[in-house]
């Protein structure tokens, strides 16, 4: 049976119809400028699929919360949540067939960006099991999939891209649709983008995002600027679910309303002058704290998605830990650390998302029985940057290991991990590492860039590089007096550490 919704009327008369089979096999790319309707447009498409599909939205602004409702969506306040939990309660969120607001409303970018990615990747990274089919909303999709880097760090933007290069590439396998709505084409990743089959294309106004749509619906590049003349909810359509030739359509009315509508002009109130400047700049109110309080308690998400399992089974008592002895403790410890630089010995780990390699983690400390052991996303990150420089828990707090931490710290967190890594080579009289090995320690094949990292740290007077009479290179680390022994600039990032300690030994 073929599952057909209403979105609206096209411009020749008659119901605009998409068909919802199809767009779970295609995917869809919405794009107009700020005004043009593309909100609307997904929350008429929400609504009209809601008894059909399980949904969950990506929501920068809060928009789409009013879903819950009329539809009973689970709205998460992705500020009350730590990327762990969000990336748990996008795993159960499919297991449980549970439709979701993600609603990221005061968060930074680049907070955003992160929370929305640990999201994605739960819902990507379920069980074959739980691969239901699932619509994924995703608004203002040029904030988490940017053509250009922009002032967030390049781990965040990596994440973020990741999240939705899985979500658009390789979703379709996992029953994930991607729906994608953007104001700018131009500010777009294009190996995102590009992978959308249909397309509904609202007003623009600007040359490059104009000849662009025309293009993705096969038009002439004259008849580009028709998009200057579409009015608020009309969109040119085309796509295997929508229609096969470029189509008009006008976006029909929704139940639900944006909780901030559109706004309205209304007559200034009427005050003396006097009285608005008492009013205006009247003393400030103490400061209470300078932490933001959050608007209502963290909830429960797990409560919330078993909410139809059974409640003996969610009140049964926990048993109290055991405090654990100076020995398990260190023999924890150890065993974390086999796991880790197990994974870091694939052959590809350098170059893993780091929301992939934690969750690889969490799923080894599993099978190891060390679920109660699994450090949060910050601590693995710690642990991810020791790791790569072959330091286990023991070295890095060794009192010389602090130190070094210490000054790493000064550092972005994405560069760390390569400054530990010239230090260890420093410290035990190795050969420097060469540009591939640094690059490899940064999570990037371009050994320009490690070559711009290696002159920033240096930069920044934590290092000091010099290169002797055969082009080796030798890096010595400020105030420790540590110095690499000479070492190719070129070599090829695949020596064991044991032929570096025997090259250094020569």
């Amino acid at each position: 049976m073929t599952v057909s919704i209403e979105i609206g009327q096209v411009n020749s008369g008659g119901p605009a119809v998409l068909d919802l089979e199809e767009l779970l096999a295609t995917r869809l790319l919405v794009q107009g400028n700020s005004g043009s309707g593309k909100s609307h447009l997904l929350r008429r498409l929400l609504e009209q699929s809601a008894p059909w599909v399980q949904q969950a939205i990506i929501d920068p602004e809060g928009d789409f919360v009013t879903l819950a409702e009329h539809f009973g969506h689970l709205v998460i306040n992705a500020e009350d949540h730590t990327e762990r939990a969000l990336q748990v309660a996008g795993e159960r969120a499919r297991q449980h067939r549970v439709s979701a607001v993600l609603n990221l409303e005061g968060l930074d970018a680049e907070n955003q960006m992160r929370r929305a990615a640990a999201f994605l990747d739960g819902m990507f990274n379920t069980a074959r099991d739980h691969w239901y089919p699932m619509l994924v909303v995703v608004d203002e999709a040029q904030l988490f999939a940017p053509a250009v880097a922009g002032e967030v760090s390049d781990e965040a933007r990596k994440l973020s891209l990741g999240a939705m290069t899985n979500l658009m590439c390789r979703g379709r396998k996992r029953g994930l649709a991607g729906i994608i709505a953007t104001q700018r084409l131009a500010k777009l990743a294009k190996n995102v983008a590009a992978e959308a089959s249909n397309f509904l294309m609202g007003r623009t106004f600007l040359d490059i995002d104009m000849a662009r749509a025309a293009d993705l619906l096969g038009m002439e590049r004259r008849q580009a600027e028709a998009f200057r003349d579409l009015e608020r909810g009309q969109f040119m359509a085309l796509g295997p679910a929508l229609s096969r030739r470029p189509l008009g359509m006008r976006i029909g009315p929704t139940q639900t309303h944006p909780r901030s509508g559109t706004p309205k002009l209304m007559p200034l109130p009427e005050a003396a002058l006097e009285d608005a400047r008492a009013v205006i700049l009247a003393e400030p109110p103490p400061e209470t704290s300078n932490r933001p309080q959050r608007r209502t308690p963290a909830p429960d998400l797990l409560s919330q998605l078993m909410a139809a399992k059974s409640a003996a089974i969610e009140a049964a008592p926990e048993p109290e830990a055991t405090p654990l002895s100076d020995e398990e403790i260190t023999q924890r410890r150890e065993r974390l650390d086999r796991i880790l630089t197990a994974i870091l010995a694939e052959p590809d780990a350098g170059f893993r998302a780091i929301g992939v390699l934690y969750q690889e983690f969490v799923v080894r400390c599993r099978i190891e029985g060390l679920a109660a052991a699994v450090p949060d996303m910050t601590e693995f990150r710690r642990m991810l940057t020791h790791a790569r420089a072959g330091l286990t828990a023991e070295m890095a707090a060794d009192t010389a290991w602090q130190d070094v931490t210490l000054r790493a710290s000064i550092l972005p967190e994405d560069m760390q991990g390569v400054f530990m890594v010239i230090a260890r080579a420093a410290k035990e009289g190795w050969p420097c590492p060469g540009d591939a090995a640094l690059a490899r320690a940064y999570g990037t094949h371009s050994l320009r860039r490690a070559r711009r990292l290696l002159t920033y740290i240096e930069e920044q007077g934590l290092i000091v590089c010099q290169t002797d009479g055969a082009g080796r290179r030798i890096v010595t680390l400020v105030e420790l007096a540590w110095a690499t022994a000479p070492g190719d600039p070129n070599a090829p990032d695949d020596a064991p550490l044991e032929d570096e300690r025997r090259a250094a030994s020569a």
